[in-house]
């Protein structure tokens, strides 16, 4: 199997308008357009050398692409808004474009059900559920979050209510 090629470009961190994040990089036409291609604006992110994250090209009107970066990447790589940044990006062949938490894995691997209801979600909710299992910092604190969204999935036939879900996440 071949790897996705990678895009090389230099971007200025900019202040965002958008409530949702902080700061954006601005995505070149040419690279954006080969990235989408496919018709996923999934894709592998590298920043001034760091480590790749996986996000998505962000629609910014007009035909336009920008990367969000929030503060925490801004932190951790010195960014101040005007920096300028060494960019990569390459195109996620990833089944979720998130990592699957291996306690999810193992939990769907045995409760066909739960299996069943996950994967008739949209792409983007698998992804919400994802990145919830899998920014607890423990094994076990993932398993019990795993645990508890199967279980939500199944007590509201498959249907995410967020606000329900949230508050039984905040009961352990």
């Amino acid at each position: 199997m071949t790897r996705p090629k990678v895009l090389r470009f230099t971007a200025i961190l900019e202040k965002s308008t958008n409530k949702l994040w902080g700061s954006h990089l601005r995505v070149p036409q040419s690279v954006a357009v080969k990235l989408i291609r496919s018709g996923s604006r999934r894709v592998l992110r590298t920043l001034n050398g760091s480590d790749a994250h996986q996000c998505a090209l962000l629609p910014y009107g007009e035909g336009s692409f920008v990367l969000s970066v929030n503060k925490k990447w801004c932190d951790a790589l010195h960014l101040k808004i005007g920096s300028e940044a060494r960019v990569s990006l390459q195109r996620d062949e990833s089944t979720y474009g998130l990592p699957m938490p291996e306690e999810l894995e193992e939990l769907l691997r045995q409760d066909n059900e739960g299996n069943r209801l996950f994967h008739a979600l949209t792409s983007g909710r698998q992804r919400t559920l994802l990145y919830i299992i899998g920014s607890a910092r423990n094994p076990d604190a993932r398993a019990w979050r795993a645990s508890s969204i199967i279980r939500h999935l199944k007590d509201n036939n498959g249907k995410i209510n967020y606000r329900q879900l949230n508050q039984s996440l905040k009961r352990r």
